[in-house]
């Protein structure tokens, strides 16, 4: 059986970390590595337990959801951030997905959705609804240059091409006949092209641009 998926929690407000704790606890392959009240708290819990996914809350005193991200880009930590909130608003959920959150969820999630996105963010899928995409798309951060994209290979705009449809490399790999590792490789090479953060502003970048498979 494979390793569970590491879960840290991020979140003010005590009940919500344990409503969320009692339900992952129950899933045989998650695991909650620890909690944290706050960005500052939860960026040092991050840095020290090594968690695959974090369920961070965007308004939080102190450090926010926001800016807790910003630091874990800055510290290049490879978990996988996803945005459980109860704020609908775009001005909330947009900053969140720029500064590198892979996706939201929000606090009346049905639980076994929850989990679903857990897994599914955990897989390298970007959790996008298509309003909150439309408004990524008008934010200049990223609209990189139109001409970048003629440097990507022909294999390079296949990959993003399929990252735009929310494909995991392993998922890339298998469409493309090719394995893991050089998919990784791909991926790392058209975000340097592009000058990018993320594969959420890869997958923004390809629509923007008509870049799909």
């Amino acid at each position: 059986m494979a390793d569970p998926i590491r879960v840290l929690l991020v979140d003010d407000h005590q009940v919500v970390r344990r409503g969320l704790r009692t339900f992952l606890e129950v899933q045989e392959d998650i695991e909650v590595v620890g909690e944290a009240a706050d960005g500052a708290e939860g960026v040092a819990r991050a840095e020290e337990l090594a968690p695959d996914i974090v369920l961070m809350d965007v308004k939080m005193p102190g450090m926010d959801g926001v800016e807790a991200l910003r630091r874990l880009r800055e510290l290049a930590n490879p978990a996988r951030v996803l945005i459980v909130t109860s704020f609908t608003e775009q001005r909330t959920v947009v900053p969140a997905l720029r500064a590198g959150a892979a996706g939201y969820v929000y606090k009346d999630v049905d639980p076994d959705a929850l989990a679903a996105a857990i897994r599914s963010v955990h897989a390298g899928h970007v959790l996008l609804q298509s309003e909150v995409a439309a408004a990524l798309l008008s934010q200049e951060e990223v609209n990189s240059p139109q001409g970048r994209g003629g440097s990507l290979t022909e294999r390079e705009r296949e990959v993003l091409g399929l990252i735009a449809d929310g494909r995991s490399n392993r998922e890339i790999a298998r469409a493309l006949v090719l394995s893991e590792k050089t998919v990784k490789t791909h991926v790392s090479n058209i975000l340097m092209k592009l000058d990018l953060a993320d594969r959420t502003q890869a997958a923004l970048w390809a629509v923007r641009h008509g870049v799909t498979s």
